[in-house]
């Protein structure tokens, strides 16, 4: 009864009830489409640095605070690096929220020759038969390594588009044969990336940071290694996790088990694996992102802060037009329970549905937003919920000193007051 009665009050008093509520719709709107650039942003961030659903970790072997060099060697260490046993590979692959795992050599300094032309930039790998599902690569041309090249030592390789196009051109690579440490592979495969799981990049940082990866990658089997460079190395890792959540988690489970391995040897404290969290400078790019838009949302707030108390003006005003209508009430019998709880929920109903309203607007004001500044948005249904419940709120506070004041009215004195 009391909602049917708020709702035939509001609609009795249509242009009235609407600029009450223009003060709600426009602060839940506000925060609304900030909230939607918010998530928009974080989501950006995140795909920007991981790619889309890539969720690959690397484990790099560290000399003290720095990487170990795979090209020159340990600065300062005399000792020989660790080697990655059978158990502790064994053991990574068996982690919870690992899907794959690969181990690798690389060298960004060996020079690739095909015919008289030498090919500097890119990176040199020597990998598993896991590196290509765990790095998320398909089979563009040619074929992938199978295990006989791994038994039979075979020197063949594999590169990726961006190698393939910057040494080879328009010529098909597949069949082609390069030198990579003096020794000739033969290319069998031409592989690559989907762009959905490649980071994105936007700045000369992203660019330097990532350009081994735009120079291209070639690849020979890790049996052929010590073939190619006549030494051995150490590997790194490269784990796939489950989701981006787990990534963190997943590193860092990777690193206590070859780090545990570490320990076990003598003479090799100064070695230690560390896997690169992504997450954590994701987590800091969106806390940055975030805390700026914070005080958007304080000053959108402020809107609701107006709209409330115009909700609290316009109750003591329905509230003085209808004190004949409360006194009737009471002189039948009608208690003060009754009365407040009338108030309240027209209170409520009116800013509920200025939240609703201002909830489809603020998802149209983040479409605008994303299509004329190319701003990624994403609407967040937590902050819809919470909007709409918060305006309910604010018509139970701010409505709560008209109703208590149509509780307390006297009834014979409401009844003279025509």
């Amino acid at each position: 009864e009391n909602i049917r009665l708020a709702f035939q009050g509001i609609w009795s008093h249509k242009m009235r009830s609407f600029l009450t509520m223009l003060g709600i719709i426009i602060g839940i709107a506000s925060i609304i489409a900030i909230v939607s650039t918010i998530k928009g942003t974080s989501e950006q961030i995140k795909e920007d640095l991981i790619g889309y659903g890539n969720n690959t970790v690397q484990v790099l072997l560290y000399d003290g605070d720095s990487t170990y060099d795979m090209d020159y060697g340990s600065y300062g260490n005399s000792s020989t690096p660790p080697v990655i046993s059978d158990a502790q590979k064994s053991a990574i692959g068996d982690l919870d929220h690992v899907l794959s795992s690969t181990f690798y050599y690389s060298s960004q300094s060996a020079s690739v020759y095909y015919m008289n032309t030498s090919f500097q930039g890119g990176t040199v790998y020597g990998i598993d038969q896991n590196y290509i599902k765990t790095m998320g690569y398909m089979i563009q041309s040619g074929r992938g390594f199978v295990q006989k090249d791994y038994d039979s030592f075979r020197k063949v390789a594999l590169v990726d588009s961006n190698a393939a196009q910057n040494i080879f051109g328009s010529e098909n690579p597949v069949g082609k044969t390069i030198e990579v440490g003096s020794e000739p592979y033969v290319i069998v495969g031409v592989i690559t990336q989907s762009e959905d799981s490649m980071p994105k990049i936007n700045t000369l940082s992203e660019y330097e940071e990532y350009s081994q990866t735009i120079m291209g990658r070639w690849m020979i089997p890790d049996a052929t290694w010590p073939i190619a460079f006549k030494f051995d190395q150490p590997q790194n890792l490269i784990v796939r996790a489950d989701s981006t959540d787990n990534m963190s988690a997943v590193g860092k489970a990777a690193e206590d088990v070859l780090n545990a391995g570490i320990q076990n040897e003598k003479n090799k404290s100064n070695f230690k694996y560390k896997a690169e969290d992504i997450m954590e400078k994701v987590k800091n790019l969106q806390k940055l992102s975030e805390s700026t838009n914070q005080q958007l949302i304080w000053i959108a707030s402020i809107s609701l802060l107006v709209g409330g108390i115009g909700v609290m003006n316009i109750m003591l005003v329905s509230v003085t037009e209808r004190t004949s209508e409360i006194g009737l009430k009471k002189a039948i019998g009608a208690r003060k329970n009754i009365i407040l709880g009338q108030f309240l929920t027209e209170a409520s109903v009116l800013t509920s549905i200025g939240g609703i309203i201002g909830v489809v607007l603020g998802i149209i004001l983040s479409r605008v937003v994303a299509q004329v500044s190319g701003a990624p948005t994403a609407i967040s249904v937590p902050a819809i919920i919470g909007s709409v419940v918060f305006s309910m709120l604010i018509g139970l506070i701010f409505g709560l000193l008209p109703s208590v004041k149509a509780a307390n009215l006297n009834p014979i004195d409401a009844l003279r007051s025509e």
